[in-house]
């Protein structure tokens, strides 16, 4: 069975407060905080009042693309549970850990075997490991089956452009699923009735 799910990209009260009091909450809510070409990006104030709520045990992750100093001492103190962090090296990452005492999702953004086994570099200091795409502020997709060579101990999580009915293909593999663009509509907003969905399905997996 899956590990649990996050749901990434939240970016407004209203769909928040929904998640936060689902039957069925989910295991992790990411939010873009330093990616000003996502859609999901949020300005820090935004983000500052969005999340100074109580999480109901849900974890908080902050995506970060390669943060500066000046953003991590921005956010050091706000609700997060984890940092996601994209295009960071094994010894910044090292360091960002130590210093604000925080745990750590290590994005690696995968084409082929070369860029999945990257997880080695990662794996002492990095408390789960996500696969995504090369695209992943476009939610776009990659071979999954380049991961089936993972070790099962490994912590990890998965994203990519899975879809809701995806979910049901997971039932038998030990990940965390990272969904996004999913849960959105056309417009780019994210729908509650696709949010409900997903969470009602993910629960019978």
């Amino acid at each position: 069975m899956i590990k649990g799910l996050k749901i990434c990209g939240i970016s407004d009260p209203k769909t928040l407060t929904y998640i936060l009091n689902h039957r069925y909450k989910p295991y992790m809510i990411g939010f873009i905080t330093n990616y000003e070409k996502s859609r999901r990006f949020i300005e820090y104030d935004k983000l500052q009042n969005l999340i100074n709520i109580d999480k109901k045990n849900v974890n908080f992750v902050s995506v970060l693309v390669n943060p500066n100093d000046e953003i991590l001492e921005k956010i050091k103190d706000l609700n997060f549970d984890y940092y996601q962090l994209y295009d960071v090296d094994p010894e910044r990452t090292e360091e960002i850990k130590s210093k604000y005492k925080i745990k750590i999702i290590t994005a690696l953004t995968i084409s082929g075997k070369d860029d999945v086994v990257k997880y080695k570099e990662y794996s002492d200091v990095s408390d789960i490991i996500l696969f995504d795409s090369k695209g992943y502020h476009k939610s776009e997709s990659f071979d999954h089956n380049l991961l089936n060579e993972v070790p099962n101990e490994l912590n990890k999580m998965i994203a990519g452009n899975i879809q809701i009915d995806d979910i049901p293909s997971f039932k038998n593999k030990d990940f965390i699923i990272d969904i996004s663009g999913a849960c959105e509509n056309e417009n780019g907003k994210k729908d509650i009735s696709k949010i409900d969905k997903l969470l009602n399905l993910s629960a019978k997996i």
